[in-house]
Formats: C-alpha cells, sequence, structure tokens
C-alpha cells in the first residue's frame, strides 16, 4: 500500500493544480496565457514540472484580507475573559429555569398518569361492585 502513495501523492497534486488553473480567472495568470498553463500541467505532470510550475509562477497570489494577523485595537480592549459554567450567573440562572420547566412537566404527567389510572379503575369497576383492596377478586374463569 505504501508504494502507491508517491504515486497517489504526484496525482493529487496534478489534478490539484490542473483544477486550479482551469478555475482561475483570466486576469490572475501570469506570464502565459491559461490555455498554455494548462498544456504544460497536462504534458509535464507526472514530473512534478508543471503542477509545481503553475503553483509557483503561474497564479497570481492575494494578500490576505485585513492587511494583518495582530487583532484590532476594538478586540484588544475588549476582551471577554473565560468564566467556568459553576461561576457564571447566566449559565446557573438557563440551569434553574430548565429546572423549573422540567419539574412542571413532571407534575403535569403526573397528574395525567393519575388521571388515566382513576379512568381505568372505574372502567374496571362495574356499577355496585366494589374492589377495593379487602374486596376479594372476582373469580376468573380457566
Amino acid at each position: 500500500m505504501l508504494r502507491y502513495l508517491p504515486f497517489l501523492l504526484v496525482l493529487a497534486l496534478w489534478i490539484y493544480a490542473f483544477i486550479d488553473c482551469l478555475n482561475t480567472p483570466e486576469s490572475q495568470v501570469r506570464g502565459l496565457p491559461k490555455v498554455v498553463w494548462v498544456l504544460i500541467i497536462l504534458l509535464f505532470g507526472e514530473v512534478l514540472v508543471g503542477p509545481v510550475a503553475w503553483l509557483v509562477a503561474g497564479k497570481q497570489r492575494q494578500p490576505a484580507k485585513g492587511g494583518g494577523s495582530t487583532p484590532s485595537e476594538w478586540h484588544r480592549r475588549h476582551r471577554t475573559k473565560f468564566v467556568a459554567p459553576d461561576d457564571n450567573p447566566e449559565f446557573l440562572q438557563s440551569l434553574k429555569k430548565e429546572n423549573a420547566k422540567d419539574e412542571a412537566l413532571l407534575k403535569d404527567w403526573e397528574a395525567d398518569l393519575r388521571r388515566r389510572e382513576d379512568e381505568l379503575r372505574r372502567k374496571e369497576t362495574k356499577p355496585g361492585e366494589s374492589n377495593g383492596p379487602d374486596d376479594p377478586q372476582p373469580p376468573t374463569k380457566g
């Protein structure tokens, strides 16, 4: 498997340079016309001369936008400090709200469960019969 790795890397660079050349606008191509660069990449791709030449000399590179990597003056003055969740009052407040919602939902579920159990008991008990815990169970046929 490792013996194919150099071939795959050359192929990947070849394909990348070819697609990059095709997608580059004509105004950003340096030195030679775009068609000539495509031919150079295709003809000299196996020996890496074509793709490397395109990446080094063929495409006009644009500098990074923003003029630099240092943060702006506003960011330097307004740095946010990291606060652990157990020290963050907003996070703790959100936990309390979530807990209150969960408790209300649980109470609703319990009330619904009690209501359904009462309905089942009423349906099981026929009128005039008592089926409490002290009463014997009705005999089952079987």
